[in-house]
């Protein structure tokens, strides 16, 4: 993962956890899947867990607090410090997704959100590393950034209006990334944000198959809450009649995340894999 990467995230680190109303519905969301799919085993020894591009420790408290003994490896000293207050007793690295510091089949379930791989210059080799140190049996959590969502679509119509909604993307790159063939994930560049790619979820059922993972469950985040433009959303305090509506199309997101539309124009795609193999 390039150095910049590092710096962005180490110039965020301070205000990290304080959510924008974007964020507020992603990260609500996202935990309430992760409780429901990575349990522990019943009855079996507490299982080692990873959070591979911890951040703050968002998902690494949630693996704790299930019981896991949690790891966590992020890019950003800045980032990790602020895990290691949060999460003493958790085991940090400072360390990128592309080459993990851990032996073969470590762990036992393994995260990846926050858009991680969106960032990583190389995310079929970063998958591969998550697939390396999972055991068989195992099970991973990814989020990450999805192409075909209706951001894309604001993204174009801001440029072509003297960008007041704020993407700060050209014309000529919100068309390119618009056209590029339908399976094909894109690369765009965010003001503050530098290169970024988006991903189509055949780009990423094929790339966790290639990494040894099979995808089991797929859910969409921010398909109706993205009606609202995401740059609008980006901000400490919505107006009242504003935040009224994002509340109605929050229920709403929530309610249809799993069904094949929503998750086709959804802003953020979550998938469950597993490693095949295991007795467990």
């Amino acid at each position: 993962m390039p150095t910049g990467v590092a710096r962005l995230f180490d110039a965020m680190a301070a205000d990290y956890d304080v959510l924008e109303p974007w964020y507020e519905h992603l990260y609500a969301v996202l935990h309430r899947l992760l409780r429901a799919w990575l349990p522990p085993v019943a009855g079996a020894p507490a299982g080692r867990a990873l959070d591979a591009g911890c951040g703050s420790g968002f998902q690494a408290a949630l693996l704790d607090a299930l019981g896991y003994v949690t790891h966590g490896a992020d890019i950003s000293a800045g980032l990790l410090a602020e895990a290691r207050r949060r999460l003493p007793r958790a085991v940090l690295a400072l360390a990128s997704v592309e080459a993990l510091p851990y032996p073969d089949a470590a762990f036992d379930v393994v995260t990846c959100c926050g858009s991680t791989l969106s960032f990583v210059a190389a995310p079929g080799r970063a998958l591969g590393e998550l697939g390396r140190v999972l055991r068989p049996g195992g099970r991973l959590l990814l989020e990450c950034e999805h192409r075909w969502s209706l951001d894309l679509g604001w993204a174009l119509l801001s440029s072509l209006g003297r960008d007041r909604l704020g993407y700060g993307v050209s014309p000529a790159a919100a068309w390119r990334a618009l056209t590029a063939p339908p399976a094909r994930s894109v690369v765009v560049h965010y003001p503050g944000y530098g290169r970024l790619t988006l991903f189509t979820l055949a780009d990423l059922r094929s790339m966790l198959r290639g990494a040894g993972l099979v995808p089991r469950r797929v859910r969409g985040i921010h398909a109706l809450t993205n009606l609202i433009p995401s740059t609008v959303l980006h901000r400490d305090r919505l107006p009242p009649a504003l935040a009224g509506l994002f509340r109605a199309l929050r229920a709403l997101d929530r309610a249809v995340g799993r069904l094949p539309l929503a998750r086709g124009l959804a802003n953020s795609l979550v998938i469950l894999a597993s490693k095949p193999g295991g007795g467990r």
